[in-house]
């Protein structure tokens, strides 16, 4: 399973570029954002005025589009991140008690990462897999037929590769 490591640090220069490049499209500020966090692995604090000032908005304008967007985060997950999906055709097959598993388990929320730093919880609303739910991403990797006693192991091979 692939591993997302954002980068350690922000770079000034790097998000003012990334702020740049994007200014001048029509309806930038997603665009900016989706492209922000690609680089960084989140939307830090740090980018609002940035973004604000590059766009003309005020800051609250661009930390309303960050928060009511569940995409983005402004604190950098963990090493490894896990969506239980939350459509319908996975809530059928059991997503519901996959998703209070997942929970319980980890011992977070949704968009919380373990203490150890290990892996960050996110809901997701359809990936697709309908037909082989309920299902999960992890990381860049879509996985069906999760059930808590797979879920458990995925989660052990996980932790394995973070302490590997």
């Amino acid at each position: 399973m692939s591993s997302h490591h954002p980068a350690p640090g922000v770079d000034p220069r790097q998000l003012q570029s990334l702020v740049d490049r994007h200014a001048d499209l029509p309806g930038a500020l997603l665009p900016m954002l989706h492209a922000i966090q690609d680089e960084f692995g989140h939307v830090p604090e740090q980018a609002v005025p940035v973004i604000a000032r590059g766009l003309n908005l005020s800051r609250a304008e661009v930390h309303g589009v960050i928060t009511f967007y569940h995409h983005f985060r402004s604190h950098a997950p963990g090493r490894h991140v896990v969506q239980v999906c939350r459509a319908e055709a996975c809530q059928a097959v059991g997503a519901v008690a996959l998703e209070a598993h997942a929970k319980k388990c980890l011992g977070i929320d949704f968009h919380e990462t373990t203490a150890d730093g290990a892996v960050t919880l996110e809901a997701v609303y359809c990936l697709g897999n309908c037909a082989v739910g309920p299902s999960l991403r992890v990381n860049d990797d879509i996985v069906g037929r999760v059930t808590p006693e797979r879920f458990d192991a995925i989660v052990a091979e996980l932790r394995a590769e973070v302490s590997a």
